[in-house]
C-alpha cells in the first residue's frame, strides 16, 4: 500500500511540480502542527526579546515556547501589512506572485496554498480566527473566521456553513474557545493536524478585556529613546508619513481620552504641553495594546495547558508569530508598513520537543515566506515549486545550510493609503539595509536610504550620500537587483 502510495506522490509530482516527493514516507511519526498567530504584535512586546519591556512580565505563557524551544532574533516579513502577510503566510510566494499587494481587493485562493498539501498528505486542517483574505478558505478541514478586520467585541464569524455571532465576549476568548472546540471534538483523533489560531489582537483600536484593562490602568511603561525623534537624517517619507502618536493617534477612538479616569490624568498637564500630551497618549497606548497581548498571552496558556493535559504536547509542533512588527512609540509611530527595523522585524517562536534544543537561539536570516515550506517539511509533504521560501526545519535542528541566505528582499505598495507611507523596496544583510523610496510624492521619483545597523541600530541617521559608502552602496545595489531576478519581481514594479 505505502509503495503505492509513494508511486502516485511521484507521478503527481512530476505532473504539477514538487520536491521531496518521497519525505513524506519518512516521517512515521509525523507531529502536529498548532501555529498561533496575532495581529500587530511586535517583537519587543515579548519578554523573550530584549528591550524595554523585557522585565514587565507581559507573556509569561508565550515566552515558554522560547524558554522550552527556539527565538528566531532575525525573522522578518516581505511586506509590513496585514493582508499581504497572510497571504504570504499561506502561498509562501512574496506579493508580487500571490497578488495580494495591499489590504484592498481580492485574493486567489484557487493558487497552491501549504495548507492544501497538508491535506493531500492526510493532516487535517482548520483556520479560527482573523485571515484578513476576502472569499471563502480553501484547504481547511474547517475555518471560522473574522469577516475583514473583525471586531474586539461582540465578534462575528464566517464559516462554510454562515455566520456565527458571540455577543458580549471578547473576540480573544472566543477565538480560544472555538480553536479548543475543534481540538476536543472537530477533529479526527487518528490523524495529525494542523491548526492555525489567528487572534485579532492587538490591532488597532485596543480594546482589551476588562480583566486586563483594570490591571494595567495604573502601569507606567519605559519609553523609547527614540519617542521625540525629529526624523533628521532621513528622507522624504520619514518626514510625511501620518503615523504618528503626535498627530495621528486620535484622541477618543485610539486612546479613549473620554473615559472619567484619563480625563483626570489629562487635566493635570499643561495644554500647551505637547512633549507631556505625547507621553500621556504613549502611556494610554501602552496600557490597552499591552492589555490587549496579555490576553493573547492568557489565552496561549489554555492551548498549551490543553495540549499538555491531553498527552499531544510530546508530538505537537507549537510556533507563535504575527504578521509583521508594529512602533511601539519609536520614532513617535504606532504601526508598521516601512523597512524600517520595528515593523519589518516579527517574532518567531517554536518549541518541537526531541526536534529544538531548549532555550536555543537562532541568528539567520529567515522570512515570512518560509513559514509555508516549514510547514510541509515537518510533516514531510512536499513543496510546490513555485514557493519561494526555504524550510526553517534545519535551523530548527541547529543546523544552518551552507548556502542558507545572507540578504532579504522587501516590498511596500500601498500608496496612496492609510498613513501614508511612500512605496518602497529594499535589501537587507546582518548588517546593512538598503532602500529605494519611489513615486510621484517622492523628491526627484526617488530616493534612497542606507542603515548600518552596527553603528546605527535605531536606523537614525541614512549613509547613502557619505562618499565612503560608494562602493558599499554599489555593492547592496547589485544584491538588490539580484534579488529582483531571484524573486522574478515584475520589471514595472522595479
Amino acid at each position: 500500500m505505502l509503495k503505492q502510495f509513494a508511486a502516485s506522490l511521484v507521478l503527481l509530482c512530476a505532473v504539477v511540480g514538487c520536491s521531496k516527493p518521497q519525505e513524506v514516507l519518512e516521517r512515521p511519526d509525523r507531529p502536529n502542527i498548532v501555529w498561533l498567530f496575532s495581529d500587530d504584535h511586535a517583537y519587543q512586546a515579548i519578554g523573550s526579546y530584549p528591550g524595554r519591556f523585557e522585565n514587565e512580565n507581559l507573556t509569561p505563557n508565550i515566552d515558554t515556547l522560547a524558554q522550552e524551544g527556539m527565538a528566531f532574533d532575525r525573522c522578518y516579513v516581505a511586506n509590513s501589512i496585514c493582508g499581504p502577510s497572510r497571504a504570504t503566510l499561506l502561498t509562501g510566494k512574496h506579493s508580487h506572485m500571490n497578488g495580494k499587494y495591499d489590504n484592498g481587493g481580492d485574493f486567489n485562493h484557487d493558487q497552491p496554498q501549504f495548507q492544501k498539501t497538508l491535506q493531500e498528505n492526510g493532516y487535517q486542517t482548520a483556520m479560527i480566527g482573523k485571515i484578513h483574505l476576502r472569499g471563502n478558505m480553501q484547504g481547511f478541514d474547517y475555518w471560522e473566521v473574522l469577516p475583514g478586520q473583525g471586531q474586539y467585541w461582540d465578534p462575528k464569524f464566517i464559516t462554510e456553513e454562515g455566520r456565527t455571532a458571540y455577543p458580549g465576549e471578547h473576540s480573544t476568548d472566543v477565538i480560544t474557545d472555538r480553536a479548543l472546540n475543534w481540538l476536543k471534538n472537530g477533529r479526527d483523533k487518528d490523524k495529525p493536524f494542523m491548526a492555525m489560531v489567528h487572534y485579532k489582537a492587538p490591532h488597532r483600536r485596543w480594546h482589551p478585556t476588562e480583566r486586563w484593562k483594570e490591571k494595567f490602568k495604573d502601569r507606567i511603561f519605559p519609553e523609547p529613546d527614540t519617542l521625540f525623534d525629529s526624523y533628521e537624517g532621513r528622507g522624504s517619507a520619514a518626514h510625511n508619513q501620518d503615523m504618528s502618536i503626535e498627530k495621528t493617534m486620535d484622541m477618543i477612538l485610539d486612546v479613549k481620552a473620554n473615559q472619567p479616569e484619563r480625563q483626570a490624568e489629562l487635566a493635570k498637564i499643561d495644554p500647551g504641553d505637547t512633549k507631556a500630551l505625547i507621553r500621556l497618549k504613549y502611556q494610554w497606548y501602552m496600557r490597552d495594546y499591552l492589555a490587549c497581548i496579555a490576553g493573547v498571552d492568557e489565552n496561549v496558556g489554555r492551548i498549551l495547558k490543553y495540549l499538555k493535559d491531553n498527552g499531544l504536547d510530546k508530538n505537537t509542533v507549537v510556533m507563535y508569530s504575527s504578521d509583521q512588527g508594529f512602533y511601539l512609540g519609536e520614532h513617535g509611530w504606532f504601526d508598521k508598513r516601512f523597512m524600517y527595523k520595528e515593523s519589518f522585524r516579527t517574532p518567531l517562536l517554536a518549541r518541537w520537543p526531541g526536534v529544538i534544543a531548549p532555550g536555543s537561539r537562532n541568528d539567520d536570516l529567515v522570512q515570512n515566506i518560509d513559514f509555508a515550506q516549514t510547514f510541509l517539511d515537518m510533516a514531510g509533504a512536499p513543496f510546490p515549486e513555485d514557493m519561494q521560501g526555504e524550510t526553517l526545519v534545519p535551523l530548527m535542528q541547529g543546523t544552518t545550510p551552507n548556502n542558507w541566505r545572507d540578504s532579504l528582499y522587501y516590498h511596500y505598495y500601498e500608496y496612496p493609503g492609510v498613513h501614508s507611507v511612500r512605496r518602497h523596496e529594499g535589501v537587507e544583510t546582518k548588517r546593512y539595509k538598503l532602500i529605494r523610496f519611489y513615486g510621484e510624492d517622492v523628491p526627484g521619483g526617488e530616493e534612497w536610504e542606507l542603515y548600518d545597523h552596527e553603528k546605527d541600530p535605531d536606523e537614525m541617521k541614512s549613509i547613502y550620500n557619505d562618499t565612503a559608502q560608494k562602493e558599499r552602496i554599489e555593492e547592496m545595489k547589485e544584491e538588490l537587483q539580484r534579488l529582483r531576478k531571484h524573486y522574478k519581481v515584475p520589471e514595472e514594479q522595479q
